[in-house]
């Protein structure tokens, strides 16, 4: 098979780090770009990969594309410090020919260590493998990702997700989120009122809870959902900030 380069970046990440990197030695080159973390995640890291680059923290899109800049392969894939490449994935990618230039795969979610049916978590595409040469990274704040100049497929196994391992580490997620989020949307101009903050956040909900079917999945799709209502809620309070600001 091609050689294959893992890219990964990472900030205070001890708790998951490892097992992240474990699920890819199998790779040819592991390149992890790490925002200057204060805590033990490049000490860990150092035990898989020598290629740990540091790097101020400049956003999602600005951390991928310097990794993707160090890797020696053109074929990549991107995986985030929660994610991991199980053994099924792993034997798929290996035994691909390679006849498209990219390649979405599904991912496994989980929150608070059960596995996620609803919510739109069972239809979770992401493009993570493709061939660096015709990919490019989008310049999003929030929900960054790949574009593929070429013709892609999807893969059959999954990816691994551990979206939320902890309430406060969901808190925070939320926090930083809803945050990049906002400073996307202020660009739109839209005007935000308290109508808009309770409508939305409304929606939200139901639509996660009841249209997605969030309640199959007993009290922790009601958290997603609720999770999902909140993030859209401070979503549109910093917004209304912003522009109360202007």
């Amino acid at each position: 098979m091609e050689k294959i380069s893992i890219i990964i970046i990472s900030r205070n990440e001890e708790k998951m780090i490892e097992d992240c990197l474990k699920s890819v030695t199998w790779a040819d080159e592991i390149i992890l770009v790490d925002a200057k973390s204060t805590d033990k995640t490049i000490q860990i890291a150092e035990n898989y990969t020598k290629n740990i680059f540091e790097k101020e923290w400049e956003g999602f899109s600005s951390q991928k594309e310097f990794a993707l800049s160090k890797t020696k392969n053109d074929l990549v894939l991107s995986i985030d410090v929660d994610e991991r490449v199980s053994g099924e994935l792993q034997k798929e990618i290996q035994n691909l020919d390679f006849y498209y230039d990219g390649y979405f795969i599904q991912r496994e979610n989980y929150f608070l260590n059960k596995k996620i049916t609803t919510c739109g978590w069972d239809n979770d595409f992401q493009l993570r493998l493709f061939k660096k040469s015709k990919t490019k990274v989008t310049d999003k704040l929030v929900h960054e990702g790949f574009v593929v100049d070429g013709k892609t497929e999807k893969l059959r196994r999954k990816l691994i997700h551990y979206s939320f391992t902890s309430m406060e580490k969901g808190l925070t997620k939320i926090n930083t989120y809803s945050t990049l989020q906002a400073k996307e949307s202020y660009k739109n101009k839209e005007k935000v009122t308290g109508g808009t903050i309770i409508s939305h956040g409304f929606s939200a909900f139901f639509r996660y809870y009841i249209s997605l079917k969030g309640f199959n999945d007993g009290i922790h799709g009601l958290i997603i959902s609720f999770f999902n209502s909140l993030t859209t809620i401070l979503t549109y309070v910093k917004i209304w900030e912003y522009q109360n600001k202007a």
